[in-house]
Order: structure tokens, then C-alpha cells, then sequence
């Protein structure tokens, strides 16, 4: 299992956008850009949005094209021999799968295609770089900020990631690191805890569900490793008149996140800012197809989960908390606006008066 902490590290749709440029820098030829699934709208109204400006602002005559496979590992295989065929020079892949999407970077290097593995580690020795923000810190954070708000002896629901992510192992790890002592302890219960196939709210709002049933709805907080869970938490709440009782982190600080945020229903997100991350992975397959030095970018290396060394390219993360941390996402993440949180319930809080 691929883990990001202090002893590992060393140092269906298609073709959702399609960019050419007429002026400017070196490289030419073509990127694709492959995202996992369409649950979470952040892959394509943030990460490929971001990833596509970039392109164009740095290699205007370098065409990118965008996939999308639906949470389908075999689609994805699929789109990446597709993207190849096509020409593509290098590959940025989010996999759904960090071990299956294997089969991807090793296919791109017997082209001599390079992979970059953006925001989820491909376990493969053909991975070239990965892009990520330190996931094991965000998972501790989260787990902090639910202890720092619970009591001794009080029961936590954990809604854990996708399986098949490696990133959702490395989160739960990092909130382990946090709550295993005080669950050995009984300085907090474990009451329940889940992990979320494809990341879908649905699957988390079955969890929470069964929780509040099988806990009589004795729960006083919700370690949630996404917004997406942490909105399905709080749903199933609602029904019970526990939201807004009751401290649930989450992860991407998405719109309806910070909206729930200003209700006092969630009351943390790990924000990173998914611009940085697209324009580094941008940054970086320019250079790739330049032949050029990297190391300014790829200040580190990690170990993935086969042994291989992969360049690391880190990128910022913040635990927001409150509306304080809500005018700190809105401040620093360009793809979101006051106006947009200020929606709904929401427009009548303090925060949008």
C-alpha cells in the first residue's frame, strides 16, 4: 500500500476539452489529461479547467485533449491506448485504480511516453512524477479537528475514502495517527466506520445511515475524508435533528462544503488549491516534452506502492475551519466566489450579510 508519511518520504465521456493555440512556446505535439470519474465535479470544473489555461498560457501550440472514464478502470485503460494513438507525448493521469492504472504508464513507456500521476499515486515503476499535496498531514488534520471538538469517551463515525485510491489509504492513515491512541485508550469509541466504493455520496449516506441505526444515534463526531461524504453525513443527520451538533470534517472545500460550513452543519474542510496543482502538472509536461530540467518542480521523491522512486511534486494544503476559513478559501481559490457560496440557506448567515 503506497504511503506518504515521514518514513517513506526520500528527499463514460471523452475528450471534454480540446485546446489548440497559434503562438508561443517550444512545445507542440499533444497532453492528455485523463480524470477519473464525474461524481466529484472538481475534476472537470477545477483540476482539467485549471490544467487546460495553463497549457494554453505556456504552450499555446500544444493540444490537449481531456478524458473522462466514468469510474470504469477498463474505460480508462481504454481512453489512455486511445490517447496514445492519437500521439499524446505525455500522459497526466488520475487513476481510479492505483494499482489496476499500472497498466497505463507502463503501456505509455514502452512509447516512451512519459506518466504523471496527478493528485493519486499510479503504483507502477513507469510513473514518472506525481502531483499532490501531503494527504497523510490533511488526514491528520481532519481527525485533530473532530478530537479537538468531541469529549472524552465519545463515540466517532469514520466515513473512509474509495478503496481502490490510494489516496484514501494514506488519508486513513494519517487519521489514525491521530485517533488510534485515543480509541486503545477510551479516550474516544470507534463506533463505526466505512470506506466509500468511487467516492459516491450515496455509498456514504448508506454508512451514516447504518451508523445512527446501529448507534442509536449516540454519535458525536464524524471523521468524513471528503466533502462529499461529510454532505452525506450531514444529510442523514438532518433527519435525526443531530446537524449542526455534531463536528464533520471533509476534503476539497467544494461549494455546498463551504455552504454547510457557514450553517455550522460541516465544520472542516483540507482545501488545496487545485489551480497550483494543474498548473504544476502542466508546468511539468511542458518541460517533459522540452527536454528540460525539472528539478526546481520536483523538489522531493516518494516511494510508491511497488518500491519505485517517483518525483515528487509537493503543492500547499489548509485546514479551513469556520467561516474564518471559508474567506480563506474563497481569498486564495480562483475557480470559487463569495457570490457562489452565498447561495441558498447560506445567503442568510453573517458570512454573506
Amino acid at each position: 500500500m503506497f504511503s506518504l508519511n515521514k518514513m517513506h518520504l526520500l528527499a463514460a465521456s471523452t475528450a471534454a476539452f480540446t485546446i489548440a493555440g497559434a503562438i508561443g512556446a517550444q512545445a507542440e505535439g499533444m497532453v492528455a489529461f485523463l480524470l477519473p470519474e464525474n461524481v466529484n465535479p472538481r475534476w472537470e470544473q477545477q483540476d482539467a479547467a485549471a490544467f487546460v489555461a495553463k497549457m494554453k498560457e505556456i504552450a499555446p501550440d500544444t493540444k490537449v485533449e481531456v478524458f473522462n472514464a466514468g469510474n470504469d478502470t477498463s474505460v480508462q485503460q481504454r481512453q489512455a491506448e486511445q490517447a496514445l494513438t492519437q500521439g499524446a507525448d505525455v500522459l497526466v493521469v488520475i487513476p481510479i485504480d492505483g494499482e489496476s492504472s499500472a497498466i497505463i504508464a507502463d503501456t505509455a513507456a514502452e512509447e516512451g511516453v512519459p506518466t504523471i500521476a496527478y493528485d493519486r499515486m499510479i503504483n507502477s515503476e513507469n510513473t514518472k512524477f506525481w502531483v499532490q499535496a501531503d494527504m497523510y498531514a490533511t488526514g491528520a488534520a481532519q481527525a485533530q479537528h473532530v478530537v479537538d471538538n468531541t469529549a472524552k469517551g465519545d463515540t466517532l463515525v469514520m466515513l473512509k475514502g474509495s478503496p481502490t485510491d490510494p489516496n484514501a489509504a494514506v488519508i486513513a492513515e494519517g487519521q489514525m495517527s491521530v485517533l488510534e491512541p485515543l480509541f486503545a485508550s477510551g479516550e474516544r469509541v470507534l463506533g463505526y466506520e466505512n470506506w466509500t466504493q468511487g467516492w459516491d455520496p450515496a455509498i456514504a449516506r448508506r454508512s451514516m445511515d447504518q451508523a445512527l441505526t446501529q448507534l442509536n444515534n449516540n454519535v458525536q463526531g464524524v471523521v468524513s475524508s471528503n466533502d462529499g461524504n461529510a454532505g452525506a453525513a450531514i444529510a442523514a443527520m438532518e433527519e435525526q435533528g443531530m446537524a449542526g451538533k455534531v463536528p464533520v470534517s471533509g476534503l476539497d472545500c467544494t461549494v455546498q462544503a463551504q455552504q454547510l460550513m457557514l450553517l455550522g452543519k460541516q465544520t472542516q474542510c483540507g482545501w488545496r488549491p487545485l489551480h497550483e496543482m494543474a498548473a504544476a502538472a502542466a508546468e511539468v509536461a511542458v518541460r517533459l516534452m522540452n527536454d528540460q530540467d525539472y528539478s526546481d518542480l520536483a523538489t522531493r521523491t516518494v516511494t510508491n506502492g511497488v518500491g519505485a522512486e517517483v518525483n515528487f511534486v509537493p503543492v500547499d494544503s489548509y485546514s479551513a475551519v469556520d467561516p474564518e476559513g471559508v474567506a480563506y478559501v474563497i481569498e486564495h481559490d480562483p475557480s470559487i466566489t463569495k457570490d457562489m457560496v452565498c447561495q441558498g440557506e447560506a445567503a442568510s448567515t453573517d458570512f454573506c450579510k
